[in-house]
């Protein structure tokens, strides 16, 4: 199994010289200036309009960035091999060089405002592309959220906590998402996913996840006596709910799995772009729970 795998990660990275690729300034604030890198098809027609990857990478909140190897492949891989337009974006690491970094000793205040920013953050970059979108040749009603582990919670956060987070819901009327990825995160608040707002999601968690939760339980499994006892609702109880609205999901439960789940599955790509291109693209209804055990 190993040795397909890196087989698979090497035909993939191999052709990742087939994009083109510009990076653009979607938002400054503050002292933070925000990019995000677009990943062209090579060979885009002056006609296409295509669906888009818009992914968040991962890092606490606190470290990585968008061009880290494992999530620019990604979105290379996209435009290379799926004909997607690739996003990968910056957005404000609030809780780099802080006392209290992001554990049991950053105040709940302190996470939600957290995860609130890296929402907006993320909701920014999305209406950027949506203001461009002729320019940048991306169909706007085709866009994927996607990220992992804190980039999971905010695009999770995005999506279905809009109403929630966001004060000035005018500027957001043209932001819509398709679907979403996501690799061990996590919502604030399950109660705001409903009929309305329930996408096509892919899934990606582990059982044992001791930071972010797979079902209900406090954020990095603090001690409710705690500063940083915040209690998130995991990929488990998202799935319940795209359940119970009747909407498409396909989760991928590791079993005795931990927080190493939220690696992106290059390996897995073909069913997870089958999965949109069936749902997404064709609006067909699938819902799929792979069990799968931890190695």
């Amino acid at each position: 199994m190993k040795k397909i795998t890196i087989l698979l990660v090497l035909l993939i990275t191999s052709g990742l010289s087939a994009q083109n690729m510009e990076t653009y300034i979607y938002s400054i604030k503050g002292q933070d200036t925000l990019r995000l890198d677009v990943f062209t098809p090579k060979n885009i027609k002056k006609s296409d309009s295509l669906p888009v990857l818009l992914w968040m990478h991962g890092g606490g909140f606190s470290g990585s960035h968008r061009a880290f190897p494992n999530d620019q492949n990604l979105v290379k891989y996209a435009a290379n091999e799926q004909n997607y337009i690739g996003v990968s974006i910056s957005y404000r690491l609030l809780r780099k060089n802080t006392a209290t970094g992001f554990g049991c000793d950053c105040t709940k205040d302190d996470k939600m405002e957290t995860f609130k920013q890296a929402a907006i953050d993320y909701l920014d970059a999305a209406k950027f592309l949506v203001d461009r979108a002729k320019t940048l040749q991306i169909d706007p009603t085709k866009i994927i959220a996607g990220g992992s582990s804190a980039g999971a919670e905010g695009i999770l956060n995005a999506v279905f906590m809009k109403d929630y987070f966001v004060t000035d819901k005018d500027a957001y009327n043209n932001v819509k998402f398709a679907g979403l990825f996501s690799c061990a995160g996590a919502v604030v608040d399950a109660r705001y996913i409903t009929a309305e707002n329930t996408i096509p999601a892919v899934l990606y968690h582990g059982t044992d996840d001791k930071l972010v939760p797979y079902g209900t339980a406090s954020h990095h499994f603090c001690d409710p006596k705690r500063d940083g006892y915040f209690v998130l609702d995991g990929s488990k109880i998202i799935s319940e709910k795209l359940q119970e609205f009747e909407t498409s999901y396909y989760f991928n439960s590791v079993k005795g799995g931990g927080h190493e789940v939220a690696r992106i599955p290059i390996e897995e790509m073909d069913k997870i772009f089958n999965f949109f291109e069936r749902t997404v693209i064709n609006d067909e209804v699938v819902q799929t729970k792979i069990i799968k055990t931890a190695e």
